[in-house]
């Protein structure tokens, strides 16, 4: 693992994405490792040679730099989701709680925010969460397995570390959703995760696989490895294939009455 503190002259950044006006990725690349990670395309900015997964880079000076964006008063208001090419929970943020600075400067002005995120660590920041006037806080479910989660998220905290993570946050009067996302072909078990979040989030949002990203042939590698039964199917993903995850999932969010506020194709 290649660790590298650098800076940043700008961390406060126009979003593409409908729901957000901004994000912010206080890291560069992200340990968690993965496999149908679409972030990956990062690698093309970065001049890294490591695979995905194997480096990462620290802005340490993201917090400075917020404020002096957010004090400049050019910068109108709106939501703002932590971690868009990154996960803002990575394992080294215990050390550095750049993110947590970052929270107290962003609930100092008022802006609204989103953090999605694979790991439990977000529970650290519970008592920010609770202050801001809007807040919501996601958590990636893909499956709800041991095994598969280790074979596709190799670092990242396990499935039910993620649902309790959920159920506090809920618990403490914090909005909170699932992204179910990348739904992945004959492992992500979509029935079963809805009944495993009822009573645990506002809403879901849900995401096919994006295969576009430089991902596809490592997706394939781990297929033929540990789900060789599952290769027509991934050979065969068509428009055809997630029409139909698309109705299952909006029949699964009536029936479990968990609002469905996005299913993303690709």
């Amino acid at each position: 693992m290649r660790i590298r503190e650098i800076k940043c002259i700008s961390i406060l950044t126009k979003s593409k994405l409908p729901e957000c006006a901004y994000c912010i990725n206080p890291y560069v690349g992200c340990v968690h490792g993965c496999i149908y990670c679409y972030a990956r395309f990062m690698k093309r900015f970065t001049g890294h040679k490591e695979e995905w997964g194997d480096f990462l880079d620290v802005r340490i000076n993201s917090p400075e730099v917020l404020r002096k964006q957010l004090s400049s008063r050019r910068i109108k208001r709106g939501t703002v989701l932590l971690g868009s090419v990154t996960d803002v929970y990575q394992p080294l943020e215990r050390k550095y709680n750049i993110v947590r600075s970052i929270l107290e400067i962003l609930l100092e002005y008022d802006f609204p925010i989103s953090v999605l995120t694979k790991s439990d660590l977000v529970l650290r920041d519970i008592d920010l969460f609770k202050q801001f006037k809007e807040c919501e806080v996601g958590l990636t479910m893909t499956n709800l397995d041991e095994q598969d989660s280790k074979n596709f998220e190799p670092c990242s905290s396990s499935p039910q570390k993620r649902l309790k993570a959920l159920e506090a946050l809920r618990n403490e009067g914090v909005e909170t959703y699932a992204f179910i996302g990348p739904v992945l072909p004959g492992v992500t078990n979509l029935n079963l995760i809805f009944s495993e979040l009822r009573n645990k989030v506002d809403f879901v949002m849900v995401e096919t696989l994006n295969i576009k990203c430089g991902n596809w042939e490592y997706i394939l590698e781990l297929i033929k490895e540990k789900y060789p039964q599952l290769l027509p199917i991934y050979h065969g993903l068509d428009k055809e294939y997630w029409d139909k995850v698309e109705f299952m999932t909006k029949e699964l969010s009536k029936k479990n009455k968990i609002p469905l506020k996005g299913f993303y194709k690709h």
